[in-house]
């Protein structure tokens, strides 16, 4: 379902990042794991066509993402891609359902309200539909950010260190929600993290150093 074949990438001025090869099929669910600083976020960028490999491809469902740009790029992650970055971005104007009516109509779907509020009501925060983001608490943001990433049902779902800033009870909840979303959708799911407390979570772990 993804590939990723001699993939490398390169900053102005920094050293070549080679990231190692892996393919995984439909439904996996895997943990990218590395310390800080070894590219595990430049890693998640590649694969959501956030950015341009200098080497290397990336094939999502039989799709080189290197043959897109601009706004083809644009709409085949919308339509097959979840993102769920390290820190809450939400246009602070609008509602928790404006916001996910926005990712809706991104992704070149119709706003489907009902889809939103199921999505809420499963993440424990549907009361929270019609409310300004900006009065959200930490945990309410990130579920909110897991509901935009979901709203859309993707084919593949890329967390970027979704437990670096919450508690071992929060932690290992937000995973769990994580892993029985993707199962319910057999999305894959991958996760980008240093934290070890998800080790026993997952089977399948690919190492970055």
């Amino acid at each position: 379902m993804i590939k990723s074949e001699n993939l490398t990438y390169q900053y102005k001025k920094q050293s070549e990042i080679k990231f190692p090869d892996f393919e995984y099929p439909q439904g996996e669910q895997a943990l990218i794991l590395g310390e800080s600083g070894c590219g595990k976020t430049t890693l998640l960028h590649l694969l959501s066509g956030l950015l341009k490999p200098s080497k290397g491809s990336v094939t999502i469902n039989n799709t080189g993402l290197n043959s897109l740009s601009g706004s083809n790029m644009d709409s085949f992650r919308g339509a097959n891609i979840g993102i769920i970055f390290q820190t809450p971005h939400f246009i602070e104007a609008l509602s928790v359902k404006e916001n996910l009516q926005m990712a809706q109509t991104l992704a070149g779907h119709v706003k489907d309200k009902k889809a939103i509020e199921s999505i809420l009501t499963e993440l424990g925060i549907g009361h929270k539909l019609n409310s300004s983001v900006k009065n959200l608490s930490q945990g309410e943001k990130q579920r909110v950010t897991i509901a935009r990433a979901l709203v859309n049902q993707p084919k593949l779902i890329l967390a970027d260190e979704p437990t670096s800033a919450l508690d071992d009870k929060n932690c290992q909840a937000v995973i769990q929600m994580l892993k029985d979303m993707a199962a319910k959708n057999n999305a894959t799911l991958l996760i980008v993290t240093h934290d070890n407390r998800l080790n026993d979570s997952f089977t399948q772990k690919l190492h970055l150093s």
